[in-house]
């Protein structure tokens, strides 16, 4: 019963033996070779229009090379006040751009409000003053709670940088998730809804280790081939992230994997609200669910087996916690059961 990250999660067989097939032989070097220029045209045809791939190590590197990318001097990007970007990348960002800064917005679960992030923006004079200049704004796609973008929301958001003359990324550690979620292509989730780049992260979802940065306006990010070399991300054997993504992203892989992680997470807000001994704390739109439970049930599943983390009270939370209660997060992946399932839903019952 291991709900505690879909990081933990293994890799699909079909990867892994697309990853042994192009282990032979040699190939050009630093993503210049034949495969690597076919993942790339595959991220055209994914995005429907011609972009730019950059593969990084992490989604902490991507967004932290994406932030790069989009950086002015003074530079502050606005985000979910409970992005992983602002709370989980350990500064990451601000030690990639030399500097810039994270503005929290609010938003009720994980959402930037649209309204918020204008008041936000404006409150930064348009001259060179010392609190700094807004850079960017980023929303995170499925969010830290488990919630998803719409196209419209998306839409909202990028009206409001737009507006301000900044550029729009995505931290899309879970984009595929969010994409098998709402049924929406990633064209319209992304630039057909005013995104410039996206952190594009395939690790959570069944891949061994392949995250990249996709340019999707080709007005921004002139120099992150240059700041991806500096930072010691340009892999020399980059083949072996293209045979990753060559499989991922085949006869839609990367979707029926995260579609299913979506199911099992969906059975699994069904076991928890039919459980006498927990309830949702909000409904789960991608593969995260979050229970309410009482400390010691979460301890009697926690010595049952069962891994998961307990978690803070999000913004826009409307719930109620008791004295001994607590929100907890379990993560479902493409390699979630249905017997594990079954199994914490015997072990609540």
């Amino acid at each position: 019963m291991f709900f505690a990250s879909d990081n933990w999660a293994g890799v699909h067989p079909d990867i892994s033996a697309n990853l042994a097939r192009h282990a032979d032989g040699v190939a050009t070097a630093y993503g210049d070779g034949d495969l690597d220029r076919a993942v790339y045209r595959r991220f055209n045809e994914i995005f429907e229009r011609e972009v730019e791939v950059f593969f990084a190590a992490t989604g902490t590197a991507a967004n932290a090379l994406s932030m790069a990318a989009l950086n002015r001097i003074g530079g502050i990007a606005l985000c979910h006040s409970e992005a992983h970007m602002n709370v989980d990348e350990f500064g990451a960002m601000g030690f990639y751009t030399g500097g810039a800064r994270m503005a929290p917005v609010p938003g009720p679960l994980g959402r930037i409000n649209p309204e918020a992030l204008d008041r936000a923006i404006k409150r930064y004079s348009q001259d060179l003053a010392p609190a700094g200049q807004p850079m960017a704004v980023t929303i995170t796609q499925a969010t830290e709670v488990g919630t998803v973008y719409s196209a419209d929301d998306v839409k909202a958001v990028a009206e409001v940088s737009r507006r301000h003359k900044l550029p729009v990324h995505m931290d899309g550690a879970r984009f595929a998730n969010a994409i098998a979620a709402t049924g929406v292509s990633p064209a319209e989730m992304t630039w057909k809804s005013g995104v410039d780049l996206i952190s594009f992260g395939a690790t959570k979802n069944g891949c061994w280790m392949a995250d990249a940065v996709v340019i999707l306006n080709p007005d921004v990010g002139k120099d992150l081939r240059l700041q991806r070399q500096r930072a010691g991300q340009t892999f020399s054997k980059a083949r072996f992230i293209s045979a990753q993504f060559e499989a991922y992203l085949t006869d839609d892989l990367w979707l029926r994997m995260a579609g299913h992680a979506n199911q099992m997470a969906a059975h699994l807000a069904e076991t928890i609200e039919d459980a006498p001994a927990g309830r949702l704390a909000w409904l789960p739109q991608a593969n995260e669910v979050f229970a309410i439970l009482d400390r010691a049930t979460a301890e009697r599943l926690r010595a049952a087996g069962a891994k998961f983390h307990e978690w803070g009270v999000p913004s826009g939370f409307e719930g109620h916690l008791g004295d001994n209660e607590a929100i907890y997060r379990f993560v479902a992946s493409f390699a979630t059961t249905t017997e594990e399932m079954d199994r914490l839903g015997q072990l609540l019952g």
